[in-house]
């Protein structure tokens, strides 16, 4: 836990964390922004939205890793609040793909580094493991999302209509983009070069919280 504080405390080193922060201050700048253009639902979107971006600087993954977590999570964040996805009738599907995709790598790495779960790079079939735990994981994610979706509007915003085939599009399309993050986890989960700047590693190469 006190490497991941001081993840968050650290101040940025080069332009790479400089735009990733960036992103983190233009999320919580969006908070205002949809609360003031589409009332709750936009804050409360933007809120959850802000808290999770910091998730990968606290971990201190790959800046290219945190900046296309940020981007991913503004896009669709911005493209709900304003129902973009009801003018670009694939962009919902694209969307589910990639977010949850991003964030179940992003919570595999978290895992891992909380001692909560074997890294699979430690296995004999390492790649088969990372693909199958971080699918797992997000379609978890995939499952929660559409939870909170029924949430917002349910209590928040009565307006939003939700379908059957929408919920399961959604969850179908974030667990497919869960499985290529799972074939891609040997290069997502690699750590940072620059390694003095993290938390202390373990022997096992990965960083202790």
């Amino acid at each position: 836990m006190r490497g991941l504080l001081a993840n968050l405390r650290r101040r940025p080193h080069g332009p790479a964390e400089l735009v990733a922060d960036g992103l983190r201050v233009l999320a919580v700048a969006s908070i205002v922004l949809a609360g003031l253009g589409w009332g709750g639902k936009g804050v409360s979107s933007f809120a959850v939205v802000s808290v999770a971006m910091l998730l990968p600087r606290a971990l201190g993954v790959r800046p290219a890793l945190d900046i296309t977590y940020g981007v991913i999570a503004l896009a669709a964040t911005w493209s709900s609040v304003t129902d973009f996805y009801s003018v670009v009738w694939w962009l919902d599907d694209v969307m589910h793909f990639a977010m949850t995709g991003i964030a179940a790598a992003t919570c595999y790495i978290l895992f891992v580094r909380f001692g909560a779960m074997a890294d699979s790079a430690t296995l004999r079939r390492s790649r088969f493991s990372y693909a199958v735990v971080t699918t797992t994981i997000g379609a978890g994610l995939a499952a929660l999302w559409e939870i909170f979706e029924w949430f917002t509007t349910t209590f928040i915003d009565p307006a939003t209509v939700l379908t059957y085939e929408d919920t399961v599009s959604d969850m179908v399309f974030g667990t497919l983009g869960s499985l290529l993050a799972g074939l891609l986890m040997p290069v997502l989960a690699a750590q940072p070069r620059d390694r003095d700047l993290r938390p202390e590693s373990s022997p096992d190469g990965v960083s202790a919280p």
